[in-house]
């Protein structure tokens, strides 16, 4: 999933060019190529699909390359994921209906590759079998009021996956005091909105749970991989409601199950979770650029990649970013209002 506005890490990041096509983490490839790149070895270049806004399509082809041109889907405009999802599935059922999926956003970091493949490598070998939904449940590190939370069953361990346990509730984003208590507990894990299921459980599912929202891309099934199929998809697009993936389906369906998992992963929502995830000096300071100087400064995130030489002196817990000729100098603990700033 592809088409996110994804514009809080301004200036870096704009509505033009939304995080998942920026090299954020100045690695030289953007999370769009790094969400790619964890699933080499587990999917083929040409079983790759994503779904993207019609505005980002250019962006995807020419970040993405390896990927068949008929696999980026165009949204011709934003309806959230169910919509997205739906649609991915039905046109995926009409080329193989046995294909066993994973949903991922593409704007998220993951730390530990290798424990990523294997995670979902081993959930795909327990929902190609079974009409089951898997979501990935990350290790909860801190009292997070930024993130869903999966409340498991600890009691009820699949017998063909141990590492695997029946989904208790899905929990809303909480306040600081129970984000603590959920902290507390074992069975509470972050929602990171990796899903995977057979094409038909999901299908079966929207059938269900979405039928408004199902019934509109089951009948455009005649239009899938042929030169209408755009044209279609833009005509019903909006009518489609605006709807999660996790309302419309994942806290109404049965045989919910969660996956818990370690991978060192972020959604990357903020300046805060780029600074806790990059490597740091001495004095706490996460520099991303070709040539940073931090003097008696510490605690801070600069991420300065068009410019030669900076030499920052004297800031304490600060955000310091360059792009486009826009230079954004902002209190960590006050991020939130970049918004008003923009």
């Amino acid at each position: 999933m592809a088409g996110g506005m994804g514009s809080r890490f301004w200036p870096m990041s704009t509505e033009e060019t939304p995080k998942q096509f920026i090299d954020v983490l100045g690695v030289g490839k953007t999370l769009l190529q790094l969400t790619m790149q964890r699933f080499e070895g587990i999917c083929a270049n040409e079983n790759v699909w994503v779904v993207t806004n019609e505005a980002y399509v250019s962006k995807v082809r020419e970040q993405l390359p390896q990927i068949p041109v008929e696999n980026i889907l165009s949204e011709p405009c934003r309806r959230n994921t169910a919509p997205c999802v739906c649609y991915v599935s039905h046109r995926i059922k009409s080329t193989d209906p046995e294909a066993n999926i994973v949903v991922t956003p593409s704007d998220h970091i993951v730390v530990n590759e290798k424990e990523f493949r294997r995670v979902i490598t081993s959930a795909l070998s327990f929902t190609a079998s079974r009409n089951a939904i898997v979501t990935l449940g990350m290790k909860v590190t801190r009292p997070e009021t930024g993130y869903g939370y999966i409340q498991a069953d600890m009691s009820q361990r699949q017998r063909e996956n141990e590492e695997i346990y029946a989904v208790s509730r899905f929990r809303e984003k909480p306040d600081l005091a129970t984000a603590k208590q959920y902290m507390a507990e074992d069975n509470f894990f972050w929602n990171a909105g990796i899903f995977l299921w057979n094409v038909s459980t999901i299908v079966d599912a929207f059938s269900k749970h979405a039928p408004g929202v199902n019934a509109i891309f089951q009948s455009l099934t005649g239009a899938y991989g042929t030169e209408h199929e755009q044209e279609a998809v833009n005509a019903a697009y909006p009518t489609c409601e605006s709807i999660s993936v996790d309302y419309a389906i994942m806290e109404k369906a049965e045989h919910i199950f969660v996956y818990p998992a370690d991978f060192g992963w972020s959604d990357l929502g903020t300046w805060g979770a780029l600074w806790t995830l990059s490597p740091h000096d001495a004095e706490g300071n996460s520099c991303i650029g070709n040539d940073i100087r931090m003097i008696e400064s510490s605690n801070c995130i600069v991420h300065t990649t068009e410019e030669k030489k900076v030499v920052i002196q004297g800031l304490d817990g600060y955000i310091v970013a360059e792009k486009n000729d826009t230079l954004l100098i902002c209190r960590l603990s006050e991020e939130q209002r970049i918004k008003d700033f923009r």
